[in-house]
């Protein structure tokens, strides 16, 4: 790990003019994704930024019913939040699937929506990257692809975003807030939050340096069944193979969301149109300009069967 300075920031405002006037500065909150980045040299900063004390850690009911999750509050905590647990099932269970009990009680919410890729190309210094060194070619394209997106991708990366909660916030329609170092606040919707690959595929948000979250918003509880179903490798601690996260209504009508098969949460209002049709019409709208390998084409029929088995779960 290289050298680098540290300070625990005084106010939200000062840790993102602090971070503005530093291109090579980070903010660090639980570390869970940051510290090991930093060791494999990966992330390099020159200067870390302590957000822990700037009181981002509360859980508030809105004027209109919805919910304020602040930026800093910890995967376990939102987790086990009584209201969470009855109004937004859908985050819960996403929430409990990821990592072990040891990284929630540390992983933030705002930390989580930005975790970085798990491609094993990306964290492999010896291999080109694009995410990791931009220009030097995609390692994953040609070689073992069978973790990697299936759509939304470019030629230049075919990296997935790894976050399960981020599957579940894009399923119930979240907001993310943040203030810019002139003290001016944004409010950025969930499907506009991570970016897809392009030719930038290491520009993953739309933050502007500096730019600091403190809170996810959840609009009103919408009701309906909601599940999140994961298929991975191994049972536990272990990224998505692909991921559904619905939301069912009686009628048959809902939300998706899918994990495991794009560099964001994968969400398509045309394909939502064809709940009631059931999980092929879905799937083949969710899937329409996919880019499969020949490893990872049976993402595309695993969504299928998942997407069928919640809609039966759902439906009793």
């Amino acid at each position: 790990m290289r050298a680098f300075t540290y300070d625990r920031a005084s106010s939200i405002e000062a840790a993102a003019r602090s971070a503005a006037s530093n291109r090579d500065a980070k903010f660090i909150a639980g570390g869970t994704n940051l510290l090991d980045l930093m060791k494999l040299e990966i992330e390099t900063p020159t200067h870390l930024i302590d957000i822990n004390g700037l009181g981002l850690d509360e859980i508030e009911v809105t004027a209109d019913g919805g919910l304020r999750i602040g930026a800093m509050v910890r995967n376990t905590d939102l987790a086990a939040h009584e209201t969470v647990r009855r109004d937004y099932p859908l985050l819960t269970r996403a929430l409990l699937s990821g990592a072990s009990g040891q990284l929630r009680n540390k992983a933030t919410t705002s930390g989580n929506l930005l975790q970085r890729t798990r491609c094993p190309y990306f964290y492999d210094t010896n291999q080109p990257c694009n995410k990791r060194q931009p220009g030097s070619g995609c390692s994953a394209i040609g070689g073992f692809s069978r973790q990697h997106a299936v759509v939304g991708v470019s030629d230049a990366c075919i990296a997935t975003h790894p976050s399960d909660m981020a599957v579940a916030m894009r399923a119930l329609d979240a907001v993310v807030e943040t203030v810019n170092p002139d003290g001016s606040k944004r409010s950025i919707a969930m499907e506009d939050f991570h970016r897809l690959p392009g030719d930038t595929p290491d520009v993953e948000t739309v933050l502007e340096q500096g730019e600091i979250i403190t809170a996810v918003v959840l609009p009103p509880p919408i009701g309906g069944r909601q599940i999140y179903r994961k298929v991975r490798d191994r049972a536990s601690y272990a990224f998505a193979l692909v991921s559904v996260g619905a939301v069912i209504h009686p009628d048959g009508t809902g939300r998706v969301a899918l994990g495991g098969v794009a560099h964001k949460p994968w969400r398509l209002a045309e394909a939502e149109a064809e709940m009631p049709e059931g999980a092929t019409a879905v799937a083949s709208l969710l899937f329409s300009g996919a880019r499969p390998t020949e490893q990872n084409r049976f993402k595309l029929d695993l969504v299928e069967r998942v997407l069928g088995a919640v809609i039966l779960e759902a439906r009793g």
